[in-house]
């Protein structure tokens, strides 16, 4: 049986390394507690391991780095919690060899994360811990789907702010291990999620009230289509201006032309997000790289209505 402290810091702690995949000692100590001593950060990990909840891998080329994830009874420990509830394992779940190869990719995921928290807490926004939800599923049908690296909610104003607004994100952590014109490439995926409308099960189809009610799969989760937000990493400025100019050629693309007017997508170097904050100006529209915009104000047609006001957080 799972020990949980009175605060729940045990229960938050393995929930945020099943819904994160993977994270440093340091990480979780930001995004969980910064307010007191790292040292009760290790002192709870390594109670959490000692109990079967979570495990980690050692890097050796990152000052012996601990990065840590859910075991495969920590994942079906914290499946069962309601905060939870749509959270599907990830299949490298209790493989070492696995978590050590995809740690690179993962740990920079969370970074990212954590630096949106971070962000938020500094501004008096609200974005939890919780509310960074990497490798989120959105089917396309035919056992396809669009995975973000995460999906991202973010209440811009203090909880009880009426004039608040719920900003939902998708976002891809490009770590330059793939060509830009593959990069690019996810954007077409993202504009099909856009107009992909499930088709009627078997013998519903000719009834007028399945008819009525067919529409978009996206609509059933958000009131309005999700941003798109690329942190490109991994590679110096030149690298990171000839991927923007990919994703920049990638817009011109005639049968993209209506997702771009209805979201905005934006791009911004990791470094430019960690040292200036994620709210900052740092962002720059694929349809417009020389400007720089805030990605919770980016302009576009729709720049208002995706400001909603949140009555039910998600």
């Amino acid at each position: 049986m799972l020990k949980v402290d009175a605060g729940g810091g045990d229960r938050l702690a393995v929930a945020v390394l099943a819904q994160y995949r993977m994270a440093t000692t340091e990480q979780l100590h930001l995004l969980l507690t910064p307010g007191v001593r790292i040292e009760q950060t290790r002192r709870r990990l390594v109670k959490l391991r000692g109990e079967g909840l979570i495990d980690r891998v050692t890097l050796p080329q990152a000052g012996r780095t601990r990065a840590w994830f859910v075991t495969q009874y920590g994942a079906q420990v914290a499946s069962e919690w309601p905060e939870l509830r749509h959270w599907q394992p990830s299949r490298t779940v209790a493989d070492r060899t696995a978590a050590r190869l995809k740690v690179g990719h993962a740990l920079t995921v969370t970074e990212t994360g954590l630096a949106v928290v971070q962000d938020a807490r500094r501004r008096g926004d609200v974005c939890q811990p919780l509310d960074w939800i990497p490798e989120d599923h959105h089917p396309l049908g035919s056992s396809e789907a669009v995975i973000p690296d995460a999906l991202l909610y973010y209440r811009h104003g203090a909880e009880g702010d009426e004039d608040g607004s719920m900003l939902r994100a998708f976002v891809e952590v490009d770590r330059a291990t793939m060509g830009p014109e593959r990069l690019a490439a996810k954007i077409h995926a993202y504009a099909r999620l856009h107009q992909y409308v499930p088709v009627p099960p078997p013998g519903a189809r000719h009834r007028p009230a399945i008819q009525e009610t067919a529409r978009e799969n996206w609509r059933r989760r958000y009131p309005l289509f999700p941003r798109l937000l690329f942190v490109l990493d991994g590679t110096g400025p030149a690298g990171v201006e000839t991927r923007i100019q990919a994703l920049g050629a990638a817009a011109r693309d005639v049968a993209l032309a209506g997702f771009l007017r209805e979201v905005p997508v934006l791009a911004a170097p990791m470094t430019d997000l960690l040292q200036h904050g994620p709210a900052a100006p740092i962002w720059r529209p694929i349809h417009n790289p020389d400007h720089r915009v805030g990605w919770m104000h980016s302009s576009g047609r729709n720049q208002l209505r995706l400001a909603v006001p949140s009555a039910s957080g998600k």
